[in-house]
Parts: C-alpha cells; structure tokens; sequence
C-alpha cells in the first residue's frame, strides 16, 4: 500500500465553472471524494439517486440540500448528514461568493 499525502484545500482552480469531484481514496465498498462548489447547483429537473449510502461533511462554506418528499438542509462549515442509498436528492445552493469544500464518503 502506498502512502498518499495531500491537502483538502491545496489545487482549487481560480476559475470553477462546474463542481470539481477529486478521488481521494477507495476499496472493498468505499469511496472517499472532495467535491469543490461556487455557486453551483444540481439541475433542477435531477436528483441524485445514488446506490450507495453517502456521508458528507461541509468543511468550509455553505450549502443547501433538498429530499425528495422532505424539507431542505442547510449545511454549514463541520456539518455533516448522512444520505441512505436511493434517497433522492440534490444540491439546491451553494455559496456563490466563495468555494464550499465538501468531503464525500459513498459506502455500501
């Protein structure tokens, strides 16, 4: 196994257009992403409908999430939710002025 060192705010693009999905890590089930959001929302007419279960924690910015059939969260920096598979879902707002870092854990 090789060691893998990194920084979770280091490689973030001046200029991000579209949310940027970085793999950190994955095996046996796991998957361990840094999502990075300006101002970047899910389309509205989309939700996520993921197979696997999702923890997410905001590490720095905000953001707003919707369910499906249920009322929206708002997630500030060292907020987590976890997110059962196939539980509709989609990012609503994140803050537009500065980046939302997010770290993603997809598990089944």
């Amino acid at each position: 196994m090789n060691l893998n060192k990194g920084n979770l705010f280091a490689a973030i693009p001046g200029d991000i257009s579209e949310e940027l999905f970085t793999g950190l890590a994955h095996g046996q089930g796991t998957r361990i992403e840094r999502i990075v959001s300006r101002g970047q929302a899910s389309p509205a007419s989309g939700w996520y409908d993921q197979a696997d279960n999702e923890w997410v924690v905001v590490l720095q910015g905000e953001a707003q999430l919707e369910f499906e059939n249920s009322a929206a969260v708002h997630l500030r920096a060292g907020d987590y939710i976890n997110i059962p598979a196939h539980m509709k879902h989609r990012v609503a707002w994140t803050k537009p002025e500065s980046e939302t870092v997010w770290l993603a854990v997809h598990y089944s």
